[in-house]
């Protein structure tokens, strides 16, 4: 597996519950690109950065989202094998933690 690329069930830790979502990164002929799914929305993940780091990859990106609320977020992983762990942030709230899995691994 290449980083960040492929299928992922990620868990947010927020103040209103703990969120799912499933994320699915591409590779294509003009970088990475992704989308995220939960609460009956899907939307493109924006601004999709990737960089090596000991043991894996770090990954950012941002995404704006309508459900439960409409926020814009900012994320920031790092990728190791099968695992991710970060943090995700709207705007001027706390920092959430962030951990996922790779589907099928």
């Amino acid at each position: 597996m290449n980083g960040i690329i492929g299928t992922w069930h990620l868990r947010m830790k927020t103040p209103i519950g703990t969120i799912d979502a499933d994320y699915e990164f591409t590779e294509t002929g003009t970088g990475t690109n992704g989308t995220a799914s939960a609460a009956g929305e899907t939307v493109p993940v924006d601004d999709l950065a990737r960089e090596p780091v000991p043991g894996g990859e770090r990954v950012t990106w941002t995404q704006r989202i309508t459900k439960p609320l409409r926020l814009n977020l900012a994320f920031e992983v790092t990728v190791a094998g099968d695992r991710l762990t970060g943090t995700s942030r709207a705007g001027r709230l706390p920092r959430t933690e962030v951990t996922g899995e790779r589907r099928g691994a």
